[in-house]
């Protein structure tokens, strides 16, 4: 598993960051909509709606909004973030709120009631506030589409590093305590602490490839370390989801990896809170 896992994760990386350098803006928010989208139809398995005709109604719904914030941001004078940075402070809200839903397991695990009302919320205020922080990043100047690209390698430095820190490092400096046992029970202290140090690593690393000053990395530090925090949130909350449902993976799109949400779910998470703490501490 880990090297078809590794072997898939050469196969898009490099795809994933042709897309974010070389793209314009625009192209990158078509391009990132439809992945964020095919997340959001994942999703909808999660929260059980199996009927193709909502599941379809659901999903153009979402493009809908995509679209018209979108279009409520253009004018003659040219395009406005704002909207976008309203969206991306919701996400951050939502996310500190699904903090709270992950204490309490069993809320809204019965889909026979009201269940699929809360989770398709959430999958709303999960998908389209992080889109939005993408594009925030991506326009940002200078150099957006590096500070972009910053953002997920945090991501993806979190999550390499707490899988190999787990497996090499876990159960031996914490007691054998485990993160979140109920909900993922493989996910250790140690990698958490591993994951968080890789973290923070790349993001100082490619913060100066986006042009940070030297005086700016203890801010980048600062929200590489928030951002991969959340990131971890994403992911056990996608993994409470699947409890519920009973599965192990978002679906089996990408080999070694599972589904398409299965790679969003720390990214969802992580994009408003290093959008948003970029934009505060100035870097």
């Amino acid at each position: 598993m880990t090297r078809t896992r590794i072997l898939a994760a050469l196969v898009m990386a490099p795809l994933a960051i042709l897309a974010i350098l070389l793209l314009p803006t625009d192209w990158m928010m078509m391009l990132a909509a439809v992945v964020f989208l095919l997340g959001l139809w994942e999703w909808f398995d999660l929260a059980e709606i199996e009927d193709t005709l909502a599941r379809t109604v659901l999903l153009v719904a979402h493009l809908a909004v995509m679209v018209a914030l979108v279009w409520a941001s253009r004018s003659t004078t040219g395009f406005s973030f704002v909207l976008f940075q309203l969206m991306t402070v919701a996400g951050v809200i939502w996310w500190l709120l699904a903090l709270a839903w992950l204490g309490r397991y069993n809320f809204a695990s019965d889909h026979e009631t009201y269940a699929r009302v809360f989770k398709l919320a959430a999958g709303a205020l999960s998908m389209i506030p992080a889109w939005c922080a993408l594009a925030w990043i991506h326009a940002s100047e200078p150099n957006g589409h590096r500070w972009l690209l910053a953002a997920l390698a945090v991501v993806w430095a979190a999550d390499t590093g707490a899988y190999f820190a787990g497996r090499t490092f876990g159960g031996k400096w914490f007691g054998g305590r485990r993160l979140a046992p109920r909900i993922s029970p493989n996910k250790t202290f140690e990698g958490l602490a591993g994951g968080m140090l890789a973290a923070v690593l790349a993001g100082v690393a490619f913060s100066l490839i986006a042009g940070a000053g030297v005086a700016q990395l203890p801010a980048v530090a600062l929200v590489s370390l928030a951002a991969g925090l959340f990131s971890v949130v994403g992911d056990l909350f996608e993994s409470l989801l699947k409890r519920h449902v009973g599965v192990k993976d978002s679906g089996h799109l990408i080999p070694g990896h599972g589904g398409i949400l299965d790679r969003l779910d720390g990214v969802l998470a992580a994009l408003p809170v290093f959008a948003l703490g970029k934009a505060l501490l100035g870097f």
